[in-house]
């Protein structure tokens, strides 16, 4: 009875009381694999048992891409607010102060300028971390002022999304991001400066329906979500069960929606490939 009563106590140990360091080792959320934080940062952040990419913070992201990880961050300075005076749970002021304080960004968008494969370029990163990589004011204006000076510059502009779509607390005013941005992408056309979109884990809402997919190219992360409305709302609604893999970047490529599906370890050669042939 005693060894009985020992080895249930046993059992009901708090979960951080393993011999495992904390913060060494992370659990993968496809295979549920441990692995260790140190061969992580090394794969880039990719899973190497089964290959899951893991988010990445937009610095992050912005290292890997630019050559020897240097770049310029561009638009420090702006800042979102509350116009609306938004009513919720929680005021919009305090969501978008514990944002700015777990992430240590402004908003959701970094702009930077460097130079990736030897050739000059402008990029957007999102940051799904900061209340779900939501586009609002601030996330329009940069990637905005990113494309004007894309064009003006004659610089390829690069955009990597990461978001849950537009920002509901600045209703109409984040919706006006999206014609916003596509108003200022039809003028870089207009001076033949290419666009490179970059689709990661997840694009939906506003962002998939204006600039995402407006790229000369599109390529996206593998097994992404990426699509308007999430699957479960679309089988409520149109009360069908969708086909497997619906919305995943495989199942919009073999769609022809995107133009390839490309694996975080060569992402910067393939966009170095495209600078270079459209620079060509």
């Amino acid at each position: 009875m005693l060894e009985k009563l020992f080895r249930k106590k046993r059992l009901e140990e708090p979960k951080g009381s393993s011999n495992l360091p904390t913060g060494l080792w992370i659990k993968c959320q496809e295979c549920k694999s441990l692995l260790f934080k140190g061969e992580l940062e090394s794969s880039l952040w990719v899973c190497p048992k089964c290959g899951y990419h893991f988010p990445v913070p937009a610095r992050d992201r912005l290292y890997m891409l630019f050559d020897n990880g240097n770049f310029i961050e561009l638009d420090t300075e702006l800042e979102p607010e509350d116009i609306l005076e938004f009513k919720d749970r929680k005021p919009y002021t305090q969501r978008i102060e514990e944002a700015q304080e777990k992430t240590g960004l402004k908003d959701s968008v970094v702009n930077a300028r460097g130079k990736i494969g030897g050739r000059e370029a402008l990029v957007s990163c999102f940051d799904f971390r900061f209340m779900g990589g939501s586009m609002g004011r601030v996330a329009g204006e940069k990637v905005t002022r990113n494309i004007e000076r894309a064009a003006e510059e004659g610089i390829p502009f690069i955009c990597v999304t990461a978001s849950g779509g537009a920002r509901m607390q600045e209703g109409i005013v984040s919706l006006m991001q999206m014609a916003k941005t596509s108003a200022a992408l039809t003028r870089l056309e207009e001076r033949g400066v290419p666009y490179i979109s970059v689709l990661t884990h997840p694009t939906m809402g506003g962002v998939s329906a204006s600039f995402a997919f407006l790229g000369d190219v599109i390529i996206a992360e593998p097994k992404a979500l990426i699509g308007f409305a999430g699957p479960r709302v679309i089988e409520q609604t149109i009360r069908q069960k969708l086909p497997k893999g619906f919305q995943s970047s495989e199942f919009l490529l073999e769609h022809g929606l995107i133009d390839m599906v490309v694996e975080r370890k060569k992402l910067k050669g393939v966009i170095s490939n495209l600078l270079s042939l459209f620079g060509g």
